[in-house]
């Protein structure tokens, strides 16, 4: 790109956030001869959003969208991602790749209100987000033409740290709140925060307190703790009641509130130390990255959730829900939400939650949560039968009218065939030990 503009180079709308970065971004994009719209989505992140269109139009971007997605984003992603017990390596909930799909399809949608040529991000080239963004605004405007400044030469060279972007404010009038900076960097969302590079680069380094932002210290969490009970239908939770203060949430059940259930979830971990993580992950561009994130009312629902499947799905449907579920957080993680195989796995995990559906009784005390029960919210949607699985009786009634009754001399055949593979692969290699092949 040049450093010179005589005429419009088109129109860019830019992921803007109001910091250093992105402002910058925003005022080299004008230097360079585009005009700027600039656009915010409210994912439920700490933000002040009209100093943030106050910030941008100083600036001169041409006008400023803030789209408030934060129910869509549960309904749409979030909710869908706990049917699934959705998580990367093990452990991470994936609470910054569970928000891009929903940034990038309202980025788009304000890319065409506006007419844009072009879309921009501030993401770096090293990270993951890079790739989640632009995946996302081709498959929803195949056409699109991206600009990503951190790629771009002519931009990363000139702005080889943060003091040549201070001082490029400093030149073009861009407010700049002169505050501590703070050894890491953060992304939040309703789901989540994440705090990564800085400090935590290394990964021997245990985060200091004062990083955590949205949970109390576990060990400070009151030592009581608060029981809740969480509703379940077909998958999706659909009321909250905490049993130590009375609350409902919704308060009238007859009313859906996904984002006023998911807002308080998060209230109560938060008040109770639960969600935190520590972990080193394996980028999708191929390098490991440290990361340390706070999930409170994800934590709790995926607990939940998990444990109401067990008593109302079945086994091999389970299993094979597991195998989608692994494929379907490696391709959110790696920024492949809007693709085909996508599509089909999210209708089929859906499927399998038809039935999923209860009360799961919870305790959460200073960062644990603990399951004190559970029960199926219809006896026909439970698979757990207390008559078959009892050690009182060797012999069960349970389904002796249809014709399935369970009778302890049957075990012996399932057994024994069971064990015939086995028996001859120990035969042979006893035989191949012995010389007697």
């Amino acid at each position: 790109m040049s450093t010179t503009a005589t005429k419009s180079k088109g129109r860019v709308c830019l992921a803007y956030s109001g910091g250093l970065d992105t402002s910058c971004i925003l005022a080299w994009l004008i230097d360079e001869g585009f005009e700027v719209v600039a656009f915010m989505a409210d994912v439920g992140q700490e933000e002040d959003f009209e100093a943030a269109r106050a910030k941008a139009l100083k600036v001169g971007a041409k006008s400023v969208h803030i789209v408030d997605v934060r129910e869509q984003f549960v309904k749409d992603i979030v909710y869908p991602a706990v049917q699934a017990n959705a998580t990367y390596e093990n452990d991470y909930l994936l609470g910054t790749s569970l928000a891009r799909p929903i940034i990038t399809q309202a980025q788009i949608q304000v890319a065409k209100l506006e007419k844009c040529d072009y879309v921009s991000h501030g993401c770096t080239g090293k990270g993951n987000d890079q790739v989640r963004f632009e995946l996302g605004y081709y498959a929803l405007q195949p056409s699109i033409k991206v600009i990503s400044p951190w790629r771009i030469p002519a931009f990363y060279e000139r702005f080889a740290g943060r003091q040549a972007l201070l001082d490029y404010a400093a030149q073009k009038g861009i407010p700049v709140v002169q505050t501590k900076a703070k050894p890491w960097s953060t992304d939040e969302n309703l789901y989540h925060i994440s705090y990564e590079a800085g400090i935590l680069e290394d990964p021997d380094v245990t985060p200091p307190e004062d990083m955590w932002k949205l949970t109390v210290d576990p060990s400070k969490a009151p030592a009581a703790g608060e029981s809740i009970a969480i509703d379940f239908v077909d998958g999706i939770p659909v009321h909250v009641e905490n049993t130590t203060d009375g609350t409902h949430v919704p308060a009238d059940k007859s009313k859906a509130d996904p984002l006023g259930l998911f807002l308080y979830l998060n209230t109560l971990g938060r008040r109770n130390g639960i969600g935190r993580l520590d972990l080193v992950e394996n980028r999708f561009i191929g390098i490991k990255s440290r990361g340390c994130y706070e999930t409170p009312g994800g934590t709790i629902l995926i607990k939940a959730h998990r444990d109401l499947e067990g008593l109302t799905m079945d086994r091999e449907l389970r299993k094979l829900r597991d195998e989608l579920s692994f494929k379907y957080s490696h391709l959110l993680y790696n920024g492949l939400y809007y693709t085909p195989e996508t599509k089909v796995i999210l209708q089929t995990i859906a499927s399998s939650q038809v039935g999923i559906s209860g009360r799961v009784r919870l305790h959460l005390r200073q960062g644990t949560v603990t399951v004190l029960g559970r029960k199926a919210l219809h006896p026909k949607t439970c698979l757990y039968n207390a008559e078959l699985s009892s050690m009182d009786s060797s012999l069960s009634a349970a389904g002796e009218d249809a014709g399935w009754g369970f009778n302890p001399q049957d075990s012996e055949g399932f057994i024994k065939i069971l064990a015939m593979r086995v028996r001859l692969w120990s035969a042979q290699e006893q035989a191949r030990a012995s010389g007697k092949e």
